[in-house]
């Protein structure tokens, strides 16, 4: 494959911005140029922006992600690194949903409670000016 940073943005699904900065943060290689300086990315670009991708849209963070990618390039080596990873994620994701499910609750509390008169009193602006009117602490 000899492919422009355009094919490759559109085979991927990344944005050209985006891959310029991958390629800054060293996630993948500064790849080979044109006599035009134009860049040029081959299949291991396609696979490793496709993992990055897919990484992201699971939300790991770029530095899980960097780690993620050097133990695949060792398939011999132990994957309880990549285990760890990944229940760290997990429960980052869980103490997130559980954090989403008490906002949830407080906004629908809130919600509930609207009367729909006037401004002057509405429970959801009486809520929001005073945190102590609130059922759970939210506060993140």
């Amino acid at each position: 494959m000899n492919l422009p940073i355009g094919e490759l943005s559109r085979l991927t699904g990344v944005k050209v911005p985006t891959i310029r900065f991958y390629e800054q943060i060293g996630l993948i290689d500064q790849p080979p140029r044109t006599e035009g300086n134009q860049r040029r990315y081959g299949t291991d670009e396609v696979r490793r922006l496709n993992f990055i991708r897919h990484a992201r849209e699971l939300g790991f963070e770029v530095d899980d992600i960097r780690e993620l990618l050097d133990m695949s390039g060792k398939p011999q080596a132990s994957c309880h690194q990549a285990d760890s990873i990944a229940r760290n994620h997990l429960a980052e994701i869980d103490r997130r949903i559980a954090s989403l499910t008490v906002l949830r609750g407080e906004l629908s509390r809130m919600v509930d409670e609207c009367h729909h008169g006037r401004i002057c009193d509405c429970r959801i602006i009486e809520v929001l000016a005073d945190h102590s009117q609130c059922v759970a602490d939210h506060v993140h």
